[in-house]
């Protein structure tokens, strides 16, 4: 076993058709069409590239790597533009149906300040590491409402303006970001908030739910883009509580059935939450600071509702070191091999970062097929989020690795 990861085989993983029976609810195809309809009309939308780096693909031993850049997704910069603003959109909708509204409201009326009266004296919250909350107050912003987002104590500066600039109230929290969750739903409980959270616990799937839809827009959009029409042979996604994992999970379950890609859950090795779980056999709890470079990946729980189509649906799990992260941002802005270099965030490049590391261990590697063979799809869920700690780690600033594209 290599030093730099771990790996482990899902001992329940399926290999039907279709999700099994339990999983049916956690997210269903008609909710996730919706969802592609709905913010495909957007402004700003556009489809975000699927890249092919063959010099990062003969560095990593596979035949074929494709990165889904969603660096430049809505202005964002992260995949969760998708998520939680949808769900701050399908939230407004329904308050506004509960009015005597019974037409569905559109975004452009929304923009156009139509409901105002109403919507303006609504509030969303969230917790979160930092784009979650962003997309969270991006849609409140578009749409209207107000917004207050929780952080915990290892959530940058940087981060925290970049969500303030969305006109959402602050709150910074002791604690991880467990607590923080914690700390959002009592605050919201007690002023009448709504919580839209991109993880689920006990009494709380819809708006989770709702969120995990929007981000099958990514994989949909990747699905449509294969060279070829080839289905990948691997998937490598990053962890975090899940809901990312589902929301790719399901689509290529939907389209490939049986014949779907192998999926490789990667987490950082102090906050790998669902690595943990699969070892159980059971959704687990993990304590400890959970401090990791890769700050979106520190979860300590994995999704409520997310879980079971992860027992299910994940052929392994693996956790690594935030070296191995460090080292695949460096590689991604160099263009390895002549590859068009690309800004890859901490989190983001995890599922690129677990995918080289087998080049250091090829019994794992050939254990899963990692050969000159093998189709690799990894999604690169962010880009600079963070631009200080990007110019840090890489040596140069994203806009400097974006001007040599």
């Amino acid at each position: 076993m290599a030093d730099r990861f771990e790996l482990i085989g899902n001992a329940w993983v399926s290999n039907a058709d279709s999700p099994p029976v339990e999983c049916t609810d956690v997210l269903r195809p008609e909710d996730c069409a919706l969802a592609l309809a709905e913010i495909q009309t957007w402004p700003g939308y556009q489809s975000t590239p699927l890249r092919s780096l063959p010099g990062m693909a003969r560095a990593a031993g596979v035949g074929e790597l494709l990165y889904k850049d969603e660096s430049g997704r809505f202005g964002l910069g992260s995949f969760k533009a998708l998520g939680g603003a949808y769900a701050v959109y399908r939230y407004l909708v329904r308050e506004l149906a509960e009015r005597g509204i019974s037409m569905p409201v559109r975004v452009p009326e929304l923009i156009a300040g139509k409901h105002a009266e109403i919507v303006s004296t609504l509030t969303v919250a969230c917790a979160t590491d930092g784009n979650h909350g962003r997309s969270v107050a991006w849609g409140a912003k578009m749409f209207g409402c107000a917004s207050v987002i929780f952080i915990h104590a290892r959530v940058s500066n940087a981060r925290e303006a970049a969500i303030s600039a969305y006109g959402a109230r602050v709150v910074r929290t002791t604690g991880n970001y467990d607590d923080s969750v914690e700390r959002s739903a009592a605050e919201a409980r007690k002023y009448g908030w709504q919580v839209v959270s991109d993880t689920s616990y006990p009494g709380y799937a819809d708006v989770p739910r709702e969120v995990m839809s929007g981000y099958t827009l990514m994989v949909e959009e990747t699905i449509g883009a294969l060279p070829n029409a080839r289905p990948p042979t691997h998937v490598f996604v990053q962890g975090g509580v899940g809901g990312l994992v589902a929301a790719v999970c399901a689509p290529l379950w939907w389209r490939y059935g049986a014949s779907r890609p192998r999926l490789i859950v990667v987490e950082p090795k102090n906050a790998a939450c669902l690595y943990a779980s699969a070892v159980a056999g059971e959704r687990l709890h993990i304590g400890g600071d959970l401090n990791t470079v890769m700050a979106g990946l520190s979860c300590g729980e994995p999704s409520l509702l997310a879980w079971p189509l992860l027992a299910a649906g994940v052929h392994y799990f693996m956790r690594i070191d935030d070296d191995a992260a460090l080292a695949a941002m460096r590689r991604l802005a160099a263009g390895e091999g002549g590859d068009t270099p690309v800004v890859g965030g901490e989190s983001g490049v995890a599922g690129l970062a677990g995918l080289v590391a087998f080049r250091a261990d090829p019994d794992s590697a050939r254990r899963l097929a990692l050969d000159e063979h093998a189709r690799v799809l990894v999604f690169g869920t962010e880009g600079d989020t963070d631009a200080a700690l990007y110019t840090e780690i890489v040596g140069e600033s994203g806009d400097q690795v974006r001007a040599r594209q």
